[in-house]
């Protein structure tokens, strides 16, 4: 993984959108790899991308330091977080994903997304 300070593109939507930032931990040290491969371009299983893509998800971004991992999900301004991640729970695959990845995760078994994925606060911004 490279350690070297970097700036990310960011994707325009040329819509107004709405950003959620949630943190996870995971379980121990010993699964980072094998949570960054799970997490691999092509290894995500096309059903939970097309499944985030239909509740109305534009874009997620995960990013990790260690243990602690913090998800970007970037929606239309008009989302509904609850009934978005209700809608999601009920999708192909999804629960079985969640299964999956709670192998790796400090998190409750059975737990959906939204119970593993805890929000975040935001404290500062400077733009207007």
């Amino acid at each position: 993984m490279n350690t070297t300070p970097q700036g990310y593109p960011v994707k325009r939507f040329g819509t107004d959108t709405r950003r959620y930032v949630r943190t996870l931990t995971l379980r121990n040290e010993a699964v980072i790899d094998e949570y960054c491969t799970r997490h691999a371009k092509g290894n995500i299983w096309k059903e939970i991308i097309d499944g985030l893509k239909e509740v109305g998800v534009l874009e997620m971004e995960i990013y990790i330091r260690g243990t602690e991992l913090v998800m970007i999900v970037e929606t239309p301004a008009d989302f509904d977080w609850d009934s978005a991640m209700s809608r999601l729970a009920t999708l192909p695959r999804q629960q079985e994903w969640e299964d999956y990845m709670s192998q790796l995760q400090d998190a409750k078994e059975g737990a959906s997304s939204s119970e593993k994925w805890l929000p975040m606060e935001r404290m500062f911004y400077f733009y207007d």
